[in-house]
């Protein structure tokens, strides 16, 4: 990581939204989630990204593994020059490491122990695997009725097949995501980020927080569920409810997007792509100019959402044949002159290197004790009283076992025990 891009620290805007605070008389906390702990005893990325969530927003995060072997994730193509992979780095860095056998008697007392003082316990097993440890949702609320205890799962907890594991591949192609990518005389192809997991971890926060909001209402916990196929479905809503209504599938991609009827898509240029998300009426002279048509500035049909699927094959032929005859970085300019919805389309270098992204900590620089100087992914969400942090270190395995576990109150002498037993 070191040698890497250069970045650039977070903007101001959060100082100086604190700033304000105070001048108002108004106490302010490290983070939104300040005083909330939770148990993170999820493994890969669904449950993990939904933990460093909760992190960023100010949670106290206690990553539980299991002794010898930990998260999978840890093992998912690791980095030699850094001990870690980056499945793991992404999504634990911040988090305290405890490592723990939930299948020996040992090791289910612990938890229960810890989850009678926890505040959310975050997994992702498949379900029913907690509850045969007796460590389910009736189990632990039992013993903390303020308790939220939140699953991730492959098809939801529910239903013929809940009992199937499976991970962000499958999670893209049982969601019917897959079907709409590429051309229609071409293959599909899954999307290249980790998109069914992210959605999955982020509607699994989600619901982790709306449950937090529910208790300080009722003061009651509750279980909360979600799914790889369920939030691929709702990343999905409007293609959806496209077919629910009409009984026709909206198609594959083909560039750009099967119900947008318009100047939306990708182009090739002379040395790359660029990407257009529509030219709507008050833009379409602009676009004109950009391009240097002036044959096409009276034709109403073109410069509209209101289009035909006809009238968008004719835009996209003939501004094929436009984009190809200058560079990415000539069409920008141009385009940018005449303030159109466009971007070019860019790699994460280029990405990691844009002033705009690092303006706003979407990515930012930190201090590593042996890395040195890094750049992290920051937070996506910006507030302006509780400002989101982000993790530096990653965990080792069960670095932080007796820490934990002193501060929920176990002796030197139970902790002995439970390492000779092989609960942690």
């Amino acid at each position: 990581m070191t040698g890497g891009p250069a970045v650039g620290t977070i903007g101001p805007h959060n100082a100086s939204g604190r700033r304000a605070r105070e001048q108002r008389g108004v106490p302010t906390v490290s983070g939104a989630l300040e005083g909330v702990r939770v148990l993170d005893l999820s493994t890969l990325v669904q449950g993990p990204q939904a933990g460093a969530m909760l992190y960023n927003l100010g949670a106290d995060v206690i990553k539980v593994e299991l002794p010898d072997i930990g998260d999978v994730g840890r093992h998912v193509s690791p980095l030699q020059a850094f001990g870690h992979s980056a499945v793991f780095v992404a999504n634990n860095r911040g988090k305290r490491s405890i490592t723990l056998d939930l299948r020996t008697p040992g090791g289910k007392s612990v938890l229960e122990r810890l989850a009678a003082q926890a505040d959310v316990v975050l997994s992702n097993f498949k379900p029913g695997t907690l509850d045969e440890w007796g460590l389910g949702y009736d189990d632990l609320s039992a013993l903390n009725p303020r308790l939220i205890w939140a699953a991730g799962s492959y098809l939801g907890s529910d239903g013929p097949d809940a009992e199937r594991e499976g991970a962000d591949m499958v999670g893209q192609a049982y969601g019917g995501l897959i079907s709409t990518t590429g051309d229609d005389d071409g293959p599909m192809t899954p999307i290249g980020a980790l998109i069914a997991d992210h959605s999955g971890a982020q509607n699994l926060a989600i619901g982790v927080l709306s449950a937090l909001f529910a208790r300080e209402r009722t003061g009651e916990g509750q279980r909360v569920d979600v799914s790889l196929v369920g939030s691929q479905i709702w990343a999905q809503a409007t293609e959806y409810t496209h077919y629910l209504l009409t009984g026709e599938m909206a198609g594959r991609s083909n560039g750009g997007h099967p119900l947008v009827n318009a100047l939306y898509g990708i182009f090739a240029t002379a040395d790359g792509y660029i990407a257009l998300a529509g030219c709507p009426e008050h833009l379409w002279p602009g676009m004109v100019r950009a391009v240097e048509r002036p044959e096409l500035a009276d034709n109403p049909r073109f410069g509209t959402y209101f289009a035909t699927p006809e009238i968008r094959a004719e835009l996209r032929e003939a501004f094929s044949e436009i984009f190809v005859t200058r560079t990415t970085a000539e069409w920008s300019e141009r385009l940018a002159a005449e303030e159109q919805r466009f971007a070019p389309v860019r790699n994460h270098a280029e990405v990691a290197a844009d002033p705009q992204v690092l303006a706003n900590g979407y990515l930012a620089s930190a201090e590593h004790p042996e890395w040195g100087t890094i750049c992290v992914v920051g937070s996506p969400i910006v507030l302006s009283d509780t400002p989101a942090r982000w993790g530096v270190e990653v965990p080792e395995l069960g670095q932080h076992t007796e820490e934990v576990l002193v501060e929920h109150g176990f002796s030197w002498d139970e902790i002995g025990e439970l390492r000779e037993s092989g609960s942690v």
